[in-house]
Formats: C-alpha cells, structure tokens, sequence
C-alpha cells in the first residue's frame, strides 16, 4: 500500500472517529437537557426553593472532576444525568422568579432562544469550518476564574451594575467555551464524549441564566 492510500485510510479512520464522537456527544447532551428540564419542571411544580448557593458552587465545580475521574468507568453515565438532573432542579426556582415577574414569559422565551441561536450557530462554525480553537485554552481559563471570583464577591455585595457586567461578560466566555468544546470534539484523538458533554451543559446552563439577567434589565423589570 503507497504513501498516499495510507493517508486516505488514515483520513476516512479519522473522520469517521470524529462523527463517532460528535454523534454521542449530542445525543447524550440531548437527553441531559431533557432531564434537566424535567427536572426544572418539577422544581417548579413543587415550590422548591433555592438551594444554598455554596452547595449548588460546589456541585457545579466539583461533579465535573468526579466525572473525569471516572470517565472510564460505568459510573460516568450515571454520574452525568445525576448532575445535570441537580442542575435542572436549581434552575427551577429561578424560572420561578423570573416568570413571576411583569413579561416574565417574554423574558424565559427570549433567553432561551438566544441560548438555543448560539449554541446552533457557534457549533455550526466549528464544525463547519474546522478551526482549532485550542488556543484559547488560556485565556477562557483565565475569564471563568475572574468571572467566579466576581459572582462570589458580589453575593455579599449584591451591586446591580456588577451583576449586569458578570452576566455580560460570562454569555461572551460561554460562547468561547462552545467554540472551544466543538473543537475538541473535532481535533483530540481522544476526545471523551462524556466529559465534552459535561461541559457542552455547564456552557448552556450558565448562559441561559445569565441571558435570563440581561433580559430582565433590559426590559427594566429587574
């Protein structure tokens, strides 16, 4: 076999890795929105009030690494619809509040069809065109430690315009964050499904609710 039957070998192994990886990877995204919402809706359904913020914190940060620490194993499935099912239900009380307010309806709609346009688009782009977006690595790193530095300080104290930048800022880092995931998806040999969907959920869930912020001020209900 010559050079190049190697290479087309090589190529047609690799792309059909790839569609491998991305077919897995939205399907199981696919069914952890679903449980989420189901679980949201529940939430709702019951009254459930919000959860003390340093659990939800230490939920969203640490069920992650569980997760990659068994992401070989047979817990990972599981672990995954666990932590996107939690995920769904603290997300429920906060439906609860915004869809309370005046134009509450208007506000969720928009905000998740804003999330819904820029997931579709920005993955669409990776996708389509390739591109390695493995070098901004660092720097998206580097915003989500600043972004969570601010969330945490302005708990305690709670400044509006503050809030308002934080939600700003963390719907531009996710929208890094989706280019980046789809990248991965498409440049590492290795790429693990699982943990690409993980992290595909937690750039959804965190720009849903901070489009959820913006929308609220935009419209002055707030």
């Amino acid at each position: 076999m010559n050079t190049q039957s190697l290479n087309r070998t090589y190529t047609a192994t690799r792309e059909l890795q790839i569609n491998k990886v991305v077919r897995n990877t939205y399907l199981l995204l696919g069914m952890n929105l679903i449980t989420s919402a189901l679980a949201a809706g529940v939430a709702m359904t019951t009254g459930a009030r919000p959860l003390p913020w340093l659990l939800v914190m230490a939920v969203f940060i640490g069920m992650p690494f569980l997760i990659n620490a068994m992401r070989n194993s047979a817990w990972a499935l599981p672990l995954t619809f666990l932590f996107t099912g939690f995920m769904g239900y603290t997300l429920g009380p906060v439906l609860t509040y915004y869809l309370g307010l005046p134009g509450g309806n208007q506000i969720v709609l928009s905000a998740f069809a804003t999330t819904a346009v820029l997931f579709v688009g920005l993955s669409a782009y990776a996708m389509v065109t390739r591109r390695d977006f493995s070098f901004m690595g660092g720097f998206l790193f580097v915003g989500l430690i600043v972004v969570l530095l601010a969330i945490v300080a302005n708990i305690f104290l709670q400044i509006p315009a503050l809030s308002l930048t934080i939600s700003a800022a963390s719907v531009i880092l996710m929208s890094g964050m989706i280019l980046y995931d789809t990248s991965r998806m498409i440049h590492e040999g290795e790429a693990n499904y699982i943990m690409i969907t993980v992290s595909l959920f937690a750039d959804l869930y965190v720009m849903f609710v901070h489009l959820l912020n913006l929308f609220a001020a935009f419209t002055g209900e707030d």
